[in-house]
């Protein structure tokens, strides 16, 4: 299931992932979020809060999530991804090099430094 992380700044559209993350999951919450994001800013700040393993999305939320990125690749400008596992994080930092704007990864305790850098693009000092 994937939620809105209500005290995200206003110009970052953040997301929990818990359980299992379905394709309907993205249609009813995350695509639209992202669109009223990037018509609202002109840009997609975008953090996503990962509290369940990648094995919980389903084969439809890998492809609506992958379609989100191609369907707004010109618009990224920052993108965490906040996870204790450390192949995800390699992955963002593998990741971060092929896309356009900003990809970075948080420890799950750096939430708020990662919501941070999404509004602004600087980390607070832990």
């Amino acid at each position: 299931m994937i939620t809105i992380i209500p005290e995200a700044p206003e110009n970052v559209a953040a997301f929990s992932a818990t359980g299992e993350v379905t394709k309907e999951d993205f249609e009813r919450l995350v695509i639209p979020r992202v669109k009223e994001k990037v018509e609202q800013f002109g840009e997609l700040n975008y953090l996503l809060y990962l509290d369940t393993d990648l094995d919980n999305f389903t084969m439809g939320a890998w492809l609506e999530d992958l379609l989100l990125g191609l369907k707004n690749l010109t618009n990224w400008n920052r993108s965490a991804i906040v996870t204790d596992k450390e192949g995800i994080r390699d992955f963002t930092s593998i990741f971060s090099v092929l896309m356009p704007g900003e990809f970075k990864s948080f420890p799950k305790e750096n939430l708020y430094n990662a919501l941070y850098w999404c509004k602004n693009g600087d980390e607070v000092e832990a």
